[in-house]
């Protein structure tokens, strides 16, 4: 049996498989462990599946398929929660995901919102962090590139979009 990719230290099988496979996530955080490993294991139906309906309608399968594909994943850092438990309607995950692309090292860091639709935790987009300074140390996104906050959506109807 092989270890999780989200960094659980559990065994996929007992971790993050049964949630890709469908079975409801119980908390927010382990919908957000399974979307990374979703990304490792190239189990793209699940990370459009575990979209709210709002971002499922800017999903684009192939160009999350394009990013995980062209990206070798590092590892998955969980650094707060703030609800999202069994008993929570939503919830914020706190996490930083380290990839390489073409040779270098990113980071992606991010406060994910998360909710319920039916009654299953969704992922619902992302929340403002607490105010660091961020420094571009990778050359900037065009509009048609997949955003690199991992929707699988393009930058330009993703993080992209001006407010």
């Amino acid at each position: 049996m092989s270890e999780c990719p989200c960094g659980s230290g559990l065994v996929f099988d007992a971790c993050c498989g049964p949630i890709i496979a469908g079975t409801p996530a119980a908390t927010a955080e382990a919908l957000m462990r399974s979307r990374y490993s979703a990304y490792v294991r190239r189990a793209y139906v699940h990370l459009g599946d575990s979209l709210s309906a709002a971002q499922r309608k800017d999903f684009d399968p192939d160009d999350a398929k394009r990013w995980a594909e062209s990206s070798e994943w590092l590892g998955l850092t969980i650094h707060r929660t703030e609800q999202g438990g069994p008993a929570d309607t939503v919830g914020l995950v706190e996490f930083t995901a380290r990839f390489k692309t073409e040779g270098k090292e990113h980071e992606h860091v991010e406060v994910a919102v998360f909710g319920r639709e039916d009654g299953r935790w969704a992922y619902t987009g992302s929340a403002n962090g607490p105010g660091k300074t961020v420094r571009r140390e990778t050359p900037k996104l065009g509009r048609n590139d997949p955003c690199a906050c991992g929707s699988g959506r393009k930058y330009k109807k993703c993080c992209g979009t001006a407010a």
